[in-house]
């Protein structure tokens, strides 16, 4: 059976408190059940697109800029800040390459989908916006919402252009608590999926998944570390 939350933080409760036992969790929320659990959680299984995941940052075409130190005094638009990729990561990634964006930038939040991280993808739609009518100087997304958006609704994109990447790292994945016993099992069905399957493939779109891949935990180094920060 399912059961529906409105916010990851009562579903890593729920998680944790054995009321259920198959979190499909973002990664902030994946983190916060490691952080809770001393790293033990069990990683079932994720989305190819969530094992080669980045964070951009985009600015009108006519004001590019090529090192994070450009950033320093300008305005920079970030989602909601429990969002690992639109909000967290990107100022972990701009601190390692030498910017204080908290202390160097003005930043300009929209925190518009808290409980969500991200995912609905409305503060990520807000700061593009922000950069657009000139309200931020540049803005933070997620590479794949970018490649969405330039895809499905270029209105949102014109005029902009990505003037940073980040690192790679991972995003959601299904999260167990180490005593779970049928992980395998879940990982295998997944696993077992095909595309090329007429019968899964619609709700392998639902879902942006080509292909399942089997849980891994080196992805989240980065994010752990931000988020202890």
């Amino acid at each position: 059976d399912y059961v529906l939350y409105s916010n990851y933080e009562r579903q890593v409760d729920a998680l944790l408190a054995g009321d259920i036992d198959i979190g499909w969790n973002t990664n902030t929320a994946y983190v916060a059940v490691q952080a809770r659990l001393s790293g033990e959680a069990q990683v079932l299984a994720m989305r190819d697109v969530d094992a080669d995941f980045r964070t951009v940052i985009v600015t009108r075409s006519d004001e590019p800029f090529e090192h994070a130190r450009a950033l320093a005094g300008r305005r920079l638009a970030l989602g909601s800040r429990d969002s690992g990729h639109a909000a967290i990561l990107p100022l972990h990634y701009l601190a390692r390459e030498g910017l204080d964006a908290a202390d160097e930038c003005e930043l300009v939040r929209f925190d518009t989908d808290l409980g969500k991280h991200g995912d609905t993808g409305d503060s990520e739609l807000r700061v593009l916006r922000a950069v657009r009518e000139g309200q931020a100087d540049a803005g933070a997304l997620g590479d794949s919402t970018w490649a969405l958006l330039r895809t499905q609704s270029p209105e949102n994109t014109e005029g902009l252009q990505v003037s940073w990447r980040s690192p790679t790292y991972y995003h959601c994945n299904f999260t167990a608590l180490p005593s779970f016993e049928g992980g395998p099992r879940w990982g295998e069905a997944l696993l077992e999926m095909s595309y090329d399957d007429p019968s899964v493939r619609v709700a392998m779109d639902l879902e942006g998944v080509k292909r399942w891949l089997p849980g891994d935990k080196s992805g989240y180094a980065d994010l752990t570390d931000a988020m202890r920060e």
